[in-house]
């Protein structure tokens, strides 16, 4: 099983109805297979970059999961066919890998030049 993320984007009059049932689509697809919703977070209506099919505006949902590669297809096509679903983006999350003792490893960053112009000579004077 992979995490994934899916982002949808709502009509802005979007209720309680639609966005249940977009959510209930998405975690009956999953389910179908063995996957699970982890959450599903409403960032409510916000305006979108670029118009889409005449509005500039959209109602957005966001929802993690646990599923099978096979039913990201699945979910491809099922939100590609689903009228209230204005765009969506599926994207996979990796698990952050886990370090010695919980720490992230130190990285050696190269000291800065802090050379001074010599006395006399400027910068630019040639």
């Amino acid at each position: 099983m992979r995490r994934y993320e899916i982002l949808l984007i709502l009509p802005p009059e979007a209720d309680d109805k639609v966005i249940g049932g977009a959510t209930d689509r998405v975690s009956q697809v999953i389910g179908e297979k063995g996957g699970q919703i982890t959450s599903a977070d409403r960032w409510g209506k916000r305006r979108l970059a670029y118009e889409i099919d005449r509005q500039s505006e959209g109602f957005y949902l966001v929802i993690d999961c646990q599923a099978d590669p096979e039913s990201m297809k699945e979910i491809d096509r099922v939100l590609t066919l689903a009228d209230e679903v204005i765009r969506f983006k599926v994207v996979v999350r990796e698990a952050a890998p886990v370090l010695a003792n919980d720490r992230p490893a130190a990285t050696a960053e190269a000291p800065l030049e802090t050379s001074s112009p010599s006395a006399g000579h400027r910068p630019g004077d040639g």
